[in-house]
């Protein structure tokens, strides 16, 4: 973790891919112990991943002498290109609480992450960059697509790594970063997310389905009371755990989670309850719903996590089937559009509204 929380003067911040160069480079690879002794002399980049609120780069390295110690490429996350994407970060944060994650508890968790070898923000302005382990040739997983039974065991097994370290830590309450859900914050939720499902709605008319408006019209109006009551033991919660922010090894070997700019304190059950709903066929999920909810419990229960029972979760799993349709609606109209994204949302707010109406999360919203 070398490097990561050195500090830059304003004239050697770096915040888009354009402005890379191999001195800066160097400098923050070797702080963080990568290049023995070699220099970056040439690097080239090309776009990775999917991400809407960051853009991602492959940046492959050549070294002068050539080393062994230095990776062939890292990852660079950087400030979004897009005006909406990056407006939507100063107003959610979502920079500096990715890099401020990074810094301040990625180490303390039991998950495989990417290995941060530099992270500098600007949270006034949203501006960031990280330079990251390149976990290459992992695969990306889709989100339209989903994931398999097996593949949503090794997640969940993974998750139970992120929640169990820092299960009902007291310590992560006063992360002001991390812990955003003060009262007025909450507030102004409720009264602007019945204005996004509207605009939602408008925006993709006959290409939303009955069952998402016959949900979201149930909801939204009542969605104060889902914000406000956050039920289940606070922990380190993902808050956008699914597919697309997953990388699979080949089969068995450990998932790896990235993009964690939505992290925040709150209920591991949220996480539980919006990956699967998210990232599995509605038939998929209702076949094997229960048992993978088991499973992450067992998975947590091995990782230290104490007097929580199967109907506990249960119980604040149901409750929190509607995160995934808050996402759909909060990210579809925050972030720049596109194609992909716009089928991405549509098929979340139809997995979503059906997991709601599968486990009768309504009778259970403000309990």
């Amino acid at each position: 973790m070398a490097g990561v929380e050195r500090n830059q003067p304003a004239s050697n911040r770096v915040w888009r891919p354009e402005d890379l160069s191999p001195e800066w480079l160097t400098v923050h690879l070797a702080d963080a112990g990568l290049l023995g002794g070699s220099q970056v002399a040439h690097f080239n980049v090309e776009p990775v991943g999917t991400g809407q609120m960051g853009d991602s780069f492959r940046i492959h390295l050549e070294t002068d002498p050539p080393g062994d110690t230095a990776p062939p490429s890292i990852v660079g996350k950087f400030t979004a290109a897009d005006e909406q994407s990056r407006a939507t970060g100063v107003s959610m944060r979502t920079a500096e609480v990715e890099v401020r994650f990074y810094q301040q508890v990625a180490p303390t968790l039991a998950a495989r992450i990417p290995a941060c070898h530099f992270a500098d923000v600007d949270p006034t302005t949203a501006r960031f960059v990280l330079l990251l382990e390149d976990l290459a040739p992992c695969r990306v997983g889709d989100q339209m697509a989903g994931c398999t039974v097996d593949e949503a065991a090794l997640a969940l097994e993974e998750l139970a790594k992120v929640h169990a370290p820092r299960w009902a830590d007291p310590a992560l309450e006063r992360l002001e970063w991390l812990n955003r859900r003060d009262a007025l914050v909450l507030d102004t939720l409720s009264a602007v997310f019945p204005a996004l499902y509207a605009g939602f709605v408008d925006r993709y008319g006959e290409r939303i389905s009955d069952r998402v408006r016959r949900v979201g019209d149930g909801f939204f109006p009542r969605i104060g009371d889902y914000l406000h009551h956050r039920a289940g033991p606070a922990t380190v919660q993902h808050a956008d755990f699914r597919v697309d922010n997953l990388l699979f090894d080949p089969p068995g070997s450990p998932v790896a989670i990235v993009d964690w700019q939505t992290v925040t304190w709150g209920p591991g059950s949220a996480d539980v309850a919006y990956f699967l709903g998210a990232s599995l066929a509605v038939d998929v999920r209702r076949a094997n719903e229960r048992a993978l909810v088991r499973h992450y419990l067992e998975a947590a229960t091995a990782w230290g996590v104490v007097g929580y029972g199967f109907d506990d979760l249960w119980l604040d799993y149901r409750r929190h089937a509607y995160s995934g349709l808050v996402m759909a609606v909060g990210a579809a109209m925050s972030v720049a559009r596109t194609d992909r994204g716009d089928e991405m949302f549509l098929t979340m707010a139809e997995r979503h509204a059906a997991h709601v109406e599968d486990v009768d999360a309504g009778s259970v919203l403000g309990t």
